[in-house]
């Protein structure tokens, strides 16, 4: 068994890592020279605002008394500047967002693993080409431009990490903190030469970074009180801010000023998906080199902002997020960020059309370096009778372009030449991303080969040795050939051969080599094959058919379950019927009854609002009270079982009940205190981490009967779901397992229906860590229907409460019992403790109904795997590089889901084995019991 788990993990790491380098590689080259306009700028600094978290409709709406919250703003976008919205690209998180803003590029998505703090790779920044740099904010964002700043020019001050906290009474003052800091600077400026002559130097860019925002929309939402004064605060401060600049250069004309975010947010306070409200954010720009406000009569959008915010006879210039970077280099004259892709918007500057020209000139040269070198480094590492150029942009049409858009400007054609170096552009973009997919085709083939090879060999091992169906069928086979062998070992050192004269990464040899190893293993059960068929054509083939359809039908089901989670009340209101089309209404009704009232309530979750947009604290209280109905009644049955009244046990869930309330009076009293703006108390972060690392230990002291280890595991869990619940998801764990505990005793009368004899009650049976392999039967189709059902539960395990929008898009607001200060790791991981709890529950039933029904635990791998790998080969062929980002990100994330969810299930399974047969005890010596 040990032997095809580590098999079965090795080849679905494999698959799961070769995501990242068919999709997730860094775009980024480098060798490129830089690029600048060639005409004086027409600002000498440049002061950026990022108002992180800040929604678009929210500053540019009026408020219920029709009034502006953001009255200096409006007035510059009616009198000094131009305005629109920048359109971000998911994730919609911090980091990602301001490399766009500074760097121009969008973010390589490895900077994940690193919580989108530290560089995954090095790249250049506007920042990085300024003569100074002077940074204020959070210590997670200015930083990180700082980093390896080797011409001691960039300079970052920041607030402790600490004084980032959801619960604290007034996060408006990471804000002031930025304002009052930099109006201290321009003070300090005027007393200190050597700093004054630094800040009189063209060249220069003041970065401030205010936090406070995104941290009230997560802590209260952004229709809230505190997020509307904090927009109002800004705003203030802003005007403020900028009459103290221009006096300090002494109204010289020379300072551009904008201000934009890296995000906007949900109404639920979330944000990292790609919802309109999360990447449509402010953009103004005003001051030196900036267009004038211009009045229109009417205006094309798709969208109806201009008539919700009365801004329809101001002319809305909307850009891209990666726009914003060449634009401040062009305004104060520094290189281009050679890693840039955002393309200048020129109508934003109020400039000569020389100038124009010229800036887009220089930014259509600054892309095309980067598709030239990404051009040479494909062709260096492809074989010359395999390289295939990208025919749209050969060197001739570069050269023509170029030499076209120049001869232009000389003749004063200036539109003609923006429009011809925009072409040039949208080529050089098509280009970069033709041969940063270059290899997809060839890498997608062999990891596709591998997953159809990987199938079909776990399911000729079932076939093999858990099944019946070889029996009287001849396997015997001659002596063993060599040519087979010998041929995929010829296969394998000419991939290698491949790979090796064209220098590929490491990686590329475990994706193209893995597949022949494991075809030679299918290949070597021929014989098994050949039975296999043989039984087929004796099968009915109408039955078979109907099976072959009905088992599609269900992992379809489970495949779009990925797209509309009210798939999974389709299947949960089928599931209800099960006992209608077996004799189990018959025999057993009232659990029949049961599961069929279990079904169709789990089946109404799928069916509810995402959890954390509607959080309500007091249906999480009331699960709370329900936990401790079950746990009274439970409690109730042990002291009336005279015969096996134990202390112990009765100790042991008077202890679950205790941590129960506690729970409860935690999350109560967490969510008054920060209604109150009181923070977090001590008191309730002690208690809340205690209860977490009590529940892992608390159903080991429970006996090993099947019921009462389930259940001290349900109240364990709930102590600790309950404490990361924010509404009505805290009923899901309950409605769950009392439905894993019908399903078990559902699955034992089905097998008494059967040959095999299993008269055990269920309440007597123990876990055991060793399974007498003499107990375990051979395969059923019956198997394969348990099989599925566990696929499906940990499914709807998984989207049954929406909670992967806890992680896609992130929201704080579940663990604030535990922390409240920003911290990404932390949090994420309580945050996917709460995922899982839900699929602890469904396979440690899973190991009771494997015990009672004497399932093969390999079987029972195979079959899953087997099962799980068919939807990740769906996902495969789903995945999406067109398309909007939206679309792209979510076909990704489904396969990374999938294969996690794969690779998970073997750790789950060895948590649950060990939740379920391992025995501690308070005393210290174990306990007898009596039954």
């Amino acid at each position: 068994m040990l032997l095809y788990i580590t098999l079965g993990l090795l080849v679905h790491f494999v698959f799961f890592a070769s995501i990242f380098d068919i999709y997730f590689t860094s775009p980024l080259v480098h060798g490129m020279t830089p690029q600048f306009t060639p005409l004086p700028p027409p600002a000498k600094r440049l002061v950026l605002f990022v108002a992180d978290g800040l929604r678009a409709d929210k500053l540019f709406e009026l408020d219920e008394d029709g009034n502006s919250r953001a009255p200096f703003i409006r007035n510059v976008i009616m009198n000094e500047g131009s305005w629109g919205i920048s359109h971000t690209r998911v994730p919609t998180e911090s980091r990602p967002g301001h490399v766009a803003m500074i760097a121009g590029f969008y973010e390589d998505v490895s900077a994940v693993a690193k919580g989108w703090k530290e560089n995954p790779v090095e790249f250049d920044s506007l920042l990085n080409e300024t003569r100074y740099t002077w940074s204020w904010g959070s210590p997670d964002i200015v930083t990180m431009f700082a980093k390896g700043d080797l011409g001691n020019h960039i300079f970052a001050h920041t607030y402790d990490a600490s004084s980032e906290d959801f619960g604290a009474h007034d996060v408006t003052k990471l804000d002031t903190w930025v304002f009052d800091h930099v109006k201290e600077f321009f003070h300090a400026a005027r007393n200190n030469q050597s700093l004054f002559s630094k800040v009189n130097e063209d060249k220069i860019v003041f970065f401030l970074h205010l936090l406070g925002i995104d941290t009230n929309g997560h802590a209260h939402r952004p229709s809230s009180r505190e997020y509307s004064d904090n927009i109002k605060l800004v705003d203030k401060e802003l005007k403020e801010l900028e009459s103290t600049i221009k006096g300090f250069y002494g109204n010289d004309g020379k300072t551009a000023f904008i201000f934009t975010a890296d995000h906007g947010m949900t109404d639920w306070g979330s944000h990292g998906a790609g919802h309109p409200l999360e990447t449509c954010t402010p953009f103004i720009a005003w001051g030196a080199g900036i267009r004038l406000p211009q009045k229109v009569s009417a205006q094309k959008f798709d969208d109806l902002y201009l008539q919700e915010w009365k801004l329809e006879n101001w002319k809305r210039r909307d850009i891209n997020q990666a726009d914003v970077a060449p634009l401040m280099a062009a305004l104060i004259g520094v290189p281009f960020p050679l890693n840039s892709v955002g393309i200048i918007p020129v109508d934003i500057l109020n400039t000569s059309d020389l100038f124009k020209a010229e800036s887009m000139f220089t930014n259509a040269v600054q892309i095309l370096e980067q598709f030239k070198v990404k051009m040479t480094q494909k062709k260096e590492a492809t074989l010359p009778f395999l390289f295939t150029p990208f025919k749209s942009l050969s060197d001739t049409k570069q050269a023509n372009i170029l030499r076209k858009a120049r001869y232009y400007i000389k003749q004063k054609k200036y539109d003609e030449a923006v429009s011809l170096c925009q072409q040039l552009i949208n080529l050089a973009l098509r280009g970069l991303s033709y041969y940063h997919t270059y290899d997809r085709f060839f890498l997608a083939f062999h990891v596709v080969l591998g997953f159809v090879g990987w199938t079909s060999y776990a399911s000729l091992l079932i076939i093999k040795s858990h099944c019946n169906l070889m029996r009287g069928v001849s396997t015997e086979v001659k002596s063993p050939s060599r040519l087979l062998p010998c041929t995929f070992v010829a296969i394998g050192v000419s991939v290698a051969f491949f790979l090796l004269i064209q220098a590929r990464p490491w990686t590329y040899y475990l994706y193209c080599l893995l597949p022949w190893p494991i075809w030679h293993a299918v290949l070597r059960e021929m014989p098994v094959i050949q039975g296999f068929v043989t039984l087929l054509s004796t099968f009915p083939p109408r039955r078979f058919l109907g099976y072959l359809l009905l088992f599609i039908l269900g992992v379809e089901v489970l495949v779009l379950s990925f797209f509309h989670r009210y798939m999974l009340t389709a299947g949960l209101v089928a599931f209800a019927a099960w006992p209608f089309i077996t004799p189990l209404w018959t025999r057993a009704k009232s659990i029949s009854l049961s599961w069929i009232f279990f079904c169709l309530l789990l089946a109404v979750f799928p069916l509810m609002p995402v959890v954390g947009r509607q959080p309500d604290i007091f249906l999480v209280v009331g699960a709370g009270f329900l936990v401790l109905l079950l746990s009274l009644f439970v409690v109730t049955s042990i002291i009336k079982r005279k015969d096996s009244f134990i202390n112990e046990e009765l100790v042991l869930h008077l202890l679950q009940m205790l941590s129960t309330v506690f729970s409860m009076c935690v999350v109560y009293g967490t969510h008054n205190s920060l209604l109150r703006k009181q923070g977090l108390p001590l008191l309730n972060q002690i208690v809340s981490w205690m209860i977490l690392a009590s529940s892992f230990v608390m159903p080991l002291l429970s006996p090993p009967f099947l019921l009462d280890r389930l259940f001290s595991i349900l109240l364990s869990s709930m102590s600790t779901y309950l404490l990361l619940s924010t509404g009505y998801e805290a009923l899901f764990p309950i409605v769950l397992s009392c439905l894993m505990f019908v399903w078990i005793h559902m699955e034992q009368e089905t097998l008494q229906q059967s040959v095999v004899s299993c008269k055990q009650k269920v309440s007597t049976i123990q876990f055991t860590c060793n399974t007498d392999a003499a107990q375990c039967r051979d395969l059923c189709l019956d198997d394969i229907r348990r099989a599925f059902f566990l696929v499906f539960f940990l499914v709807t395990a998984f989207f049954g409460t929406g909670n992967i929008a806890s992680v896609n898009s992130f929201d704080p607001s579940s663990v604030y019992c535990f922390l409240t200060v920003f911290s990404p790791f932390k949090m994420g991981a309580l945050i996917m403790w709460k995922i899982l709890i839900p699929f602890v529950l469904v396979m440690c039933a899973f190991e009771a109904v494997q015990l009672t029904t004497q399932l093969s635990s390999k079987s029972l791998f195979l079959m899953v795997i087997t099962i799980s790998d068919i939807m990740a080969l769906h996902f495969f062929f789903l995945i999406k590089d067109y398309g909007s980002w939206l679309d792209i990100g979510t076909s990704i994330s489904h396969y990374v889901i999938v294969m996690s969810m794969t690779i998970f299930m073997v750790f789950l399974n060895c948590l649950a084995q060990v939740l379920t047969t391992k025995k501690l005890s308070l005393c210290g010596r174990p306990k007898s019991h009596i039954i």
